[in-house]
């Protein structure tokens, strides 16, 4: 019966992470600093997913701004904005993921890019082609956000 009983159990969870919805861009709830309390998929982050998208030139480049340790084995470490080391132990998965979704809520003038915002930029244009964008895709999905949120979060002291 034990057993019987962690099976349905097991189940139980996997299903409803599966029926987890994705919170859309437009729907994302910021507290008055900027952070985002709920994950945007219901889903736990992958941290090595999310060191992946931290150093690829093709997802989140974060590596273009920001060193850390973490990556040091990566090439063309930027400096403009701060170091990461450590990031976990002195800010929150909210504060994070709040940071991800759109930094400007948290620190205004920030020239680091909103990962996931689709609306609201002065005239965005599609790619090179001199046309105005008619819908814009986040940079990184909600997933990737909270895969970049749990290996920060990783980051301690």
């Amino acid at each position: 019966m034990r057993l019987t009983s962690l099976t349905v159990a097991a189940g139980l969870a996997l299903a409803s992470a599966s029926f987890a919805e994705t919170v859309a861009p437009g729907d994302v709830v910021f507290d008055e600093y900027g952070a985002v309390e709920a994950s945007l998929t219901g889903v736990a982050g992958d941290p090595a997913n999310g060191r992946s998208v931290i150093v690829s030139k093709k997802r989140g480049n974060c590596i273009a701004c920001h060193s850390a340790e973490a990556w040091a084995d990566e090439l063309f470490h930027g400096e403009v904005g701060p170091t990461l080391d450590g990031v976990g132990g002195y800010r929150s998965a909210a504060e994070l993921r709040g940071i991800l979704v759109n930094s400007k809520k948290t620190f205004e003038g920030t020239v680091m890019p909103a990962y996931y915002k689709v609306d609201g930029f002065n005239r965005p244009g599609d790619a090179y082609t001199g046309k105005a964008a008619k819908e814009l895709s986040p940079l990184l999905t909600a997933q990737e956000i909270e895969d970049v949120v749990a290996f920060l979060a990783s980051l301690q002291d």
